[in-house]
Parts: C-alpha cells; structure tokens; sequence
C-alpha cells in the first residue's frame, strides 16, 4: 500500500506587520489527497498564510516545508507544482483567452502548442470556446473566472490554492467544479479551499481548518467538529467558535431602519 505523503507541514508559523500579530503559532501538516476547508473572518491570517505558502511573503517565524523542502532555503522550484486562483485578480485584460493562457502556461514551463491544445479542449469544456480568441477585457465575470480557473489547473498542479473559486460561476458550472475538485484529490492533488460560502465548504472538504485572530481554532472533519460538543451547520459552528452572535440582531436592526417610513 503506498504510503500518503504530507504535502504541506507548518511548525509554529507566526508572522507580524508592526504591532499586530497576523499569524501566532500556526501547527498545520496537510496531506496528499486531502481537500482543506481553510476558513475563518476577514483579518484572521488566511490570505498572509497563503502569500507565505506561495512565496510571496518571505520574512515570518516558524517553518515552513512544501513537498518535504523547507521553503525559507530559496528553492522555489516546488512553484512549478502549485496552482493558485486569488479571491481578486488582475488579469491582462487586453490579452485574449489564447494569449492569457498561453503566457501562463509557458511561465510553468509547457510549450506553446501543449497550452494552446490543452486549453482549447478545457475552454471547450466550460462552454466558452467561442471567445477564446477574444479580449478578455469582453468577458463577464463567470468568463473571467473560468479562465482563472483553467489558468491555475493547465499545468496539471499537485497542490492547489483556490480563495472564492466559484465566485460569479453559474449553478450548472459551480457544480462540474466541485466534481473536478473531487476527482482531483481521488487523483492525489491537495487542495486549498478558502470561501465565505459555509455550505460548499461543508460539503467538499475533508478537513475543515478554522482560523481566527491568527490562532488555529479547529482541525478536523464536519463530522469530527460537530462531535466536539458542536451542533448545527458548518456555519453555527463557525459562530461558535469565533463568538459572533451578533447576525439576528443586526439583521433586524437593518431592516427596521429600510422600513421606516
């Protein structure tokens, strides 16, 4: 039986800008398969543990190792087997489709022609090989991301960092992501999944990673945090485990106020 792998291992990350304490002793070994609900509020260390994992942070505490390598020796070559869509992202929207993936591709080290076949058939796929010729600055939001997505994926990745994928993307395609998701980890790919949508991350993930204030609160599965005197939806949970009880009430307070006469 082949041995699973850990893909990812952070031992006491800690990471600070000024005063402020982003990240405080992070523990965290993901491995191969595994699909990580990686969650928490706005401000509680998600995006700058992600910059550090994708080498675009490189001062912080602790240590850090992605496919056994400690990335603080300045061998970035493990970049080449990450993928990566951010929440906001800045395409080159005067490029076409062709040209966006054609340039990423090759930045990953594929040839030209390999690119250009792969991300045909993949555009195809997503129904939108109709503009694959056109300015990406022309596309609706659904169309842009769909690029995104393919652009993090045509390397054929084995770790994967997505924050909001599915942002902007029609029911019918939210659903053939989450498939490809799933079949990617059965292939072995880790996956990084951050998203404000509790349901999807409920439903897809492995392991649910809940960060907040820069501390880990929870690891563990859906099941797993549920049996630890938690009940309810992965976002009850969620309210738990970061004290925000406050929803109800400002929800009511809101609309009192669009009522008032």
């Amino acid at each position: 039986m082949r041995r699973i792998e850990p893909i990812l291992e952070l031992k006491k990350l800690s990471k600070s800008f000024g005063e402020e304490n982003v990240l405080d002793e992070i523990d965290l070994t993901v491995y191969e398969g595994e699909i990580i609900g990686y969650i928490g509020p706005n401000g509680a260390g998600k995006s700058t543990t992600v910059k550090i994992l994708l080498g675009l942070i490189e001062e912080y505490e602790g240590n850090v190792r992605i496919f056994g390598e400690d990335i603080s020796k300045g061998n970035h070559t493990y970049k080449r087997r990450i993928g990566y869509v951010p929440e906001t992202a800045d395409l080159y929207e005067n490029l076409t489709a062709y040209e966006y993936l054609t340039f990423i591709g090759e930045l990953y080290g594929l040839e030209g022609e390999e690119v250009d076949r792969k991300a045909k058939e993949l555009v195809k796929l997503f129904g939108i090989e109709e503009v694959y010729h056109s300015r990406i600055s022309s596309f609706s939001k659904g169309m842009k991301q769909k690029v995104l997505i393919i652009s993090s994926m045509i390397h054929n990745p084995d770790l994967l960092f997505l924050d909001e994928p599915l942002s902007g993307l029609d029911a019918n395609s939210v659903m053939i992501v989450k498939e490809i998701l799933a079949k990617l980890a059965a292939e072995g790919k880790t996956i990084f999944y951050s998203s404000h949508i509790m349901e999807v991350v409920e439903k897809i993930s492995h392991r649910i990673v809940l960060l907040a204030n820069g501390k880990l609160l929870a690891d563990g599965s859906f099941e797993e945090l549920k049996g630890q005197n938690m009940d309810g939806t992965l976002e009850e949970i969620f309210n738990q485990l970061t004290g925000f009880d406050e929803h109800q009430n400002i929800a009511e307070k809101f609309v009192q106020i669009v009522q008032e006469g």
